[in-house]
């Protein structure tokens, strides 16, 4: 039986999904002739990890118990009295972290799961990749941090593992790995990678005024409380940095142009969020224009990332209204990946490409995936 040592770094709603999904999976992996052993969780305040991290793991109804209180907005400090499990705080977690990766890293192993939403971790991460730890992320930030953070942790390739970070679940980094390994070179990635601007864009396309389509998508939860943190476009951006760096190009965000969906005199800045949705209507008529205007030449409107060389850019763009992108409906994400053998028809990855049961099923798939790495 391989047993594969993890740390869970952030209690949100993906890391509380890779929890239970651990705990669900338990005869799954039992016949795949893997055990994980989930020593310890921390949140942005506290750690709590077991008093020997070599012979002992939290017990499934521990980390349950994690989820729940997690889920009420309670501290990981309130389960301190437990007596499973040892409680540290702030600057302390950070060092027993490194403390840990000291003594599995070089032993037998331990993989440091990131489904935190945080720059924060990049430290830690960068300390515990000396240890020959494995590094499995849904945080995007690490890998849009500055080039020198991006290079030391992808310096050991098979030691990371960043699926969920693009995409949620789909295989975009395990298809775009294949093909360059190959020696197949991408030239070109075009790609929707927002669920909630696709649904908007779409939405748009069908004649509906694109503040009635913002204040819908807010109700419906698909946008961020304030809905200009994913109007704004840097999530997409991100996204769009990682995977240019992950064909080879040096790139840092002030190097992406980015085009916002609003103007900055209503930014967060300027006003608040009811203010902006009692404004919006201000934007409609501009979109609406831009869409007439794509119509009259057969095509649509699509918000995506575009990547070709060392031009990445994220914004509205043009589509032929029957190419996989203009088909788009709804809140899938979209990729399109043009290479010497996908010259002519791309390969394309449609699929979900957010929620937390999506991309906490990428996490546990990619952690499954360095099973080979763990004795």
């Amino acid at each position: 039986m391989t047993k594969i040592s993890i740390i869970v770094m952030g209690c949100g709603g993906v890391g509380r999904q890779l929890l239970r999904h651990i705990v669900s999976c338990r005869s799954l992996h039992a016949r795949q002739g893997v055990s994980l052993r989930v020593v310890g969780v921390c949140d942005s305040k506290s750690l709590v990890v077991v008093p020997d991290v070599l012979t002992m793991a939290l017990s499934d109804n521990f980390l349950l118990e994690v989820c729940r209180i997690k889920l009420d907005g309670s501290s990981l400090l309130t389960l301190s009295g437990s007596g499973e499990c040892q409680v540290f705080k702030d600057s302390e977690s950070t060092k027993k972290i490194v403390d840990i990766a000291s003594l599995l890293g070089k032993s037998e192993g331990l993989a440091l799961v990131d489904c935190s939403a945080s720059s924060e971790t990049i430290s830690v991460l960068n300390q515990v990749v000396d240890f020959d730890c494995c590094i499995v992320l849904a945080n995007k930030k690490p890998l849009t941090s500055k080039m020198e953070d991006y290079d030391k942790l992808v310096a050991h390739p098979r030691h990371i593992r960043h699926e969920s970070t693009v995409g949620a679940g789909l295989p975009v980094m395990a298809s775009l790995n294949r093909i360059l390994s190959s020696g197949d070179p991408v030239h070109r990635i075009i790609g929707s990678l927002s669920g909630t601007l696709g649904y908007v864009m779409s939405e748009v396309e069908d004649g509906k005024p694109f503040s009635q389509v913002v204040k819908s998508a807010k109700s419906l939860g698909y946008t961020e409380p304030d809905p200009r943190d994913d109007l704004g476009g840097m999530d997409v951006a991100r996204k769009a940095l990682i995977l240019s760096r992950l064909l080879g190009q040096r790139l840092n965000m002030d190097s992406i142009k980015i085009e916002s969906l609003y103007p900055e005199a209503m930014g967060p800045n300027v006003m608040s969020v009811d203010e902006f949705l009692g404004n919006v209507s201000l934007l409609d008529k501009d979109i609406q224009e831009r869409v007439h205007k794509a119509s009259l030449n057969g095509n649509v409107l699509r918000y995506v990332c575009v990547i070709e060389g060392s031009r990445c850019e994220v914004g509205i763009q043009e589509l032929p209204k029957n190419s996989a992108l203009g088909r788009l409906r709804g809140s899938d994400n979209v990729l399109e990946i043009y290479s010497r053998c996908y010259s002519e028809q791309p390969l394309v990855i449609q699929g979900a490409g957010a929620g937390n049961d999506t991309t906490a099923c990428g996490v546990l798939a990619d952690i499954i995936d360095m099973r080979d790495l763990f004795p």
